[in-house]
């Protein structure tokens, strides 16, 4: 116990290397993934204040909505600053505390993204198999429960794992291959047998994934029966239209997860930035496109959103030049 206790007074941060292989292309990637964070921002924080201004935008599937805004912010908020810091001034080095913050947040947030997609396929269930008492099923209270397991379920799921990598030894390097506080990043460099860390770590990601998955495929899968049941070919039209966007971010958010996952499953055969590149794509990619899409393909935000333009245009279009009547 001495021992680990002095190894870990002697290690108080890391240091994050970035892409590792990619230095010289540092400033050009800085470009789109700043970018990405700005549409990010924008994007997520005009769909909270444009649902928590429209008394009309307060229902179920949009208070889901709100929270996949406010998931995918803290997911990109806590990655791609620190990213841009390595990117434009090295500057990665993190507290020991601080690395092991960021693993809690982006791990468990990630966790609550996709059990927000699973509460939004269970909404879309409802409203086209059950229309007529959807808002007797969907009660606030209902709602709540929900909300309180989404983030329960991600904090119960991930909290061991920064309990379990504070209690490893780290004597040799600290130097993380990485842009962010990856967990099994952080631990490949401890002086200890790490599997209990990696096993769990596995675990939780397949369960998640798994279970996850298998939910969000039973809900659609009892959609589309009862959307062929319909008899007519303009209602079948638009019940599809209302799952249109779900289907759409649940493809953004799964399939860089896919392509993340095999390549950890088949890493002897794929370069280290190339798996780097792809796990930051994984976290970046959904939180980005995530408000575009819903702002294109739903009616109720986009007239929402031309209104708030107008309003403000025909605003301006009154007030004389120096702002005074």
């Amino acid at each position: 116990m001495s021992a680990a206790n002095g190894t870990h007074a002697g290690l108080s941060s890391f240091l994050l290397l970035g892409i590792p292989g990619l230095e010289a292309a540092y400033q050009w990637l800085s470009i789109p993934l700043s970018s990405m964070y700005v549409v990010t921002v924008l994007g997520n924080s005009a769909l909270l204040f444009i649902i928590r201004g429209e008394p009309s935008l307060h229902k179920p599937m949009y208070l889901f909505l709100s929270m996949l805004a406010a998931v995918d912010l803290v997911i990109s908020s806590a990655t791609l600053p620190k990213t841009l810091c390595i990117f434009w001034f090295k500057g990665g080095e993190i507290s020991f505390g601080g690395c092991l913050a960021q693993m809690f947040f982006i791990h468990s947030f990630s966790v609550m993204e996709t059990a927000v997609l699973v509460a939004m396929a269970f909404d879309r269930y409802v409203a086209i198999c059950f229309p007529l008492r959807y808002e007797s099923i969907l009660t606030s209270p209902v709602l709540l429960k929900i909300g309180v397991a989404v983030v329960l379920r991600a904090f119960a799921l991930i909290t061991p794992l920064p309990i379990l990598a504070s209690r490893l030894p780290f004597c040799a390097s600290n130097k993380v291959p990485h842009t962010y506080c990856q967990h099994m990043a952080v631990v490949k460099l401890a002086c200890a047998d790490v599997t209990l860390n990696s096993l769990y770590g596995m675990g939780v990601a397949l369960y998640v994934g798994l279970f996850d998955v298998l939910l969000i495929v039973l809900s659609y899968g009892l959609i589309l029966r009862a959307v062929f049941r319909l008899p007519s070919k303009e209602a079948r039209l638009k019940a599809f239209n209302t799952c249109g966007s779900h289907i759409c971010v649940i493809l953004i958010a799964i399939v860089p997860g896919l392509f993340s996952i095999l390549t950890h499953r088949f890493s002897h055969k794929v370069a280290p930035h190339a798996r780097i590149l792809l796990a930051n794509l994984y976290l970046l990619v959904p939180p980005t496109l995530n408000p575009i899409v819903y702002g294109v393909k739903t009616k109720e935000i986009r007239d929402r959103v031309f209104h708030v333009f107008w309003k403000r245009r025909r605003a301006a279009l009154k007030t004389p030049a120096g702002g005074m009547e």
